[in-house]
């Protein structure tokens, strides 16, 4: 019986015969127009969509037909900003002391998983360990589920900074990090840490531009880097095929890495009209991870969440993006959509819509900015971002109409991703 099967199926091969799959979708979201299309077929074949027409085709014989007629259709999202090793906990500042990277890598599955079963079919991982490296490669290899995975790897920042694992470490443990752990100080070091993120196999550099929220320091807002420091990180990232994303909350930094030609700025605190006018000149994208802002404040009001440093910068610089956000929508700086999933729970990545709409954003440039603009940052524009002719079947659904209710994009109840069904 094997063998029948078997040849049955190499004949079927033989002769071009390939199964497709045809989504019947009651609404599409073209986000290029942003606009509703009203009763559509996706047809799907392999990880490709080979063609979006009016009506509702018929099968042929051996087509797999999804109804999504109750639906709202739209791509796969994007978010710009996650980190998959972490989650927010209370005993988060133990976590490298006592958890090896297998435990590191089995709750990033973990996570990962969760947002792709949220509608996220794509993530930019924005700082970690090698280990979302590897878990990019056994993804890309059909090992084990997730979104796709764009990652930075390790951080760059400065010593003491935003990204030096070691503050807050008793001396006995303490060490001096160099470019080779993201840390660097000068020019030389800047161009090293490039090239080892480019030699460890990383899709992309992130830097922290000044101060943060969660590192146990107590500037959260300060310039981090000198001018050279970042023009010579990206003139080298440039050199390797590397884009950059600038974690920045202070106006001082954010200017520098706006200046140094970084592609997006992350968070944007204390962003003002200068800078915003800035962006706009050089076309630098800003990712706002509103929803983080929400989160990191809501959890400084619970006793011994964070350590006391941390949760007074929590409470002062998380209530402010959003309003940041809205500025800076209003004022035409590009906006691609980013959350700091990991900051608070993997899933949740949704609530970010509802936030940017609270700020003036309609529902769908919030989208639009998820998936269009997203893949323009990432430099995947010809093949995700939109449903197209030729683009990979990054698809998704949610139940009801979702310009009439942003809170239905937390409830993402179809997930396609290359063209395999995860969630329906």
């Amino acid at each position: 019986m094997k063998k029948v099967l078997t040849l049955g199926l190499s004949l079927l091969a033989f002769t071009g015969f390939a199964q497709k799959t045809i989504l019947h979708c009651g609404s599409l979201i073209d986000v290029k127009t942003q606009t509703v299309l009203k009763n559509r077929s996706i047809v799907v074949e392999g990880k490709k969509i080979v063609s979006v027409s009016e009506g509702y085709l018929s099968p042929s014989k051996g087509d797999v037909v999804i109804n999504l007629k109750d639906r709202t259709v739209m791509p796969g999202l994007i978010d710009s900003h996650v980190h998959l090793e972490s989650e927010t906990n209370p005993g988060a500042y133990l976590d490298r002391f006592v958890k090896n990277p297998g435990d590191v890598a089995y709750q990033a599955l973990v996570y990962a998983n969760k947002n792709l079963m949220a509608g996220f079919t794509t993530v930019r991982d924005l700082g970690g360990s090698h280990v979302v490296i590897s878990l990019r490669n056994a993804i890309n290899k059909s090992l084990v589920e997730g979104p796709r995975v764009f990652t930075a790897g390790v951080t760059i920042g400065t010593t003491g900074g935003h990204a030096d694992d070691s503050n807050g470490i008793n001396e006995t443990f303490k060490k001096d990090l160099g470019p080779e752990d993201g840390v660097v100080n000068g020019i030389a070091d800047a161009a090293k840490a490039v090239r080892q993120r480019y030699k460890e196999g990383s899709d992309l550099i992130k830097i922290t531009a000044t101060g943060g929220v969660l590192s146990y320091a107590k500037d959260g807002s300060g310039a981090q880097f000198t001018d050279e420091e970042v023009r010579t990180i990206v003139q080298t990232a440039k050199d390797y095929g590397f884009k950059v994303a600038a974690h920045a909350h202070g106006k001082e930094g954010m200017k520098r890495a706006v200046l140094g030609g970084v592609s997006s700025i992350e968070h944007g605190t204390y962003m003002d009209e200068e800078v915003m006018e800035l962006m706009k000149k050089m076309g630098t994208y800003y990712v706002p991870t509103v929803i983080a802002g929400r989160s990191v404040a809501d959890s400084s009001k619970i006793p011994n969440y964070y350590p006391e440093m941390v949760a007074k910068k929590a409470a002062a610089i998380g209530p402010i993006i959003q309003g940041t956000f809205g500025k800076a929508y209003k004022a035409g700086v590009k906006i691609a959509f980013g959350t700091d999933a990991g900051v608070f729970g993997h899933g949740k990545n949704g609530y970010e819509f509802i936030l940017m709409n609270e700020a003036g954003m309609p529902v769908l440039e919030a989208i639009k900015s998820a998936t269009v603009n997203a893949a323009d940052l990432l430099g995947q524009s010809d093949l995700i971002g939109s449903i197209e002719v030729g683009k990979a079947a990054d698809i998704i659904a949610v139940p009801g109409d979702p310009v009439a209710d942003v809170k239905l994009m937390t409830k993402v109840n179809f997930v396609m991703k290359d063209g395999k069904v995860y969630k329906n």
